[in-house]
């Protein structure tokens, strides 16, 4: 389980100080799939850093089952990323020097998991394993982010607008995916989109404005990637 207790969050210092996390306290239970909705602003990228072990707190705590992360230090939270959590972020953050099978691999390493190339050929890209970053277009790049973090084989995955930089077919394809191996490998996953529709798909919605969460509802019959709107 995820324990948030009155998270708070700030940027910049003196007059230009803002608080942009405001005093948040949720639970998302083991083996969730929870989407955070919000737009521009609110916060949502930001919640998902401090929670993930990205970025630090600057008041309250995070857990996650009995490791506080908020009190951690730099390479404990590090060992922590490492061995329990998979990030995919807006940025692809991909080695401009590797291909797809050797961005993916590393990935798969962490976790020695040999079959990795299974979730290239899931994410539509086997015919690129030799490819580089700079040879793909945007939605290639994210898909392959995306393979890489499954391929860690994490507890928790967490993803920012995973399918923001997809057309239609890709992203439905690439949502099935993520929803389908995260109901089969039981792991946490925390999706932050601003797209309404794609909250169909998840059994919790977290709704956030202004660094507040100012709903949270249940899904009691989620519907599959292909079942939603776009």
């Amino acid at each position: 389980m995820i324990t948030v207790k009155d998270l708070h969050k700030f940027y910049g210092s003196g007059g230009s100080r803002s608080e942009v996390l405001k005093g948040i306290s949720l639970d998302i239970e083991e083996g969730e799939f929870a989407v955070i909705l919000g737009a521009s602003g609110s916060g949502k990228s930001t919640f998902l850093n401090v929670v993930s072990g990205l970025e630090a707190a600057d008041g309250g705590s995070v857990c996650y089952e009995d490791q506080d992360i908020s009190r951690m230090n730099d390479a404990q939270a590090s060992r922590f990323r490492k061995e329990i959590v998979g990030f995919v972020f807006q940025q692809y953050f991909l080695l401009p020097g590797l291909t797809v099978d050797k961005n993916v691999k590393m990935g798969a390493d962490l976790a020695g998991n040999k079959n990795y190339r299974s979730l290239i050929e899931a994410v539509g890209l086997g015919d690129k394993l030799k490819k580089y970053p700079h040879e793909l277009s945007g939605g290639e790049q994210q898909r392959v982010s995306i393979a890489r973090a499954l391929a860690k084989k994490p507890k928790v995955l967490y993803l920012d607008e995973p399918t923001g930089a997809l057309d239609e077919a890709t992203g439905r394809r690439v949502l099935d995916l993520l929803c389908r191996l995260q109901r089969e490998l039981g792991f946490t996953m925390v999706m932050v989109t601003h797209n309404q529709n794609i909250a169909q798909t998840a059994g919790t919605v977290l709704s956030m404005n202004s660094g507040r969460i100012v709903e949270r509802r249940r899904n009691s019959s989620p519907k599959t990637a292909y079942e939603i709107a776009w």
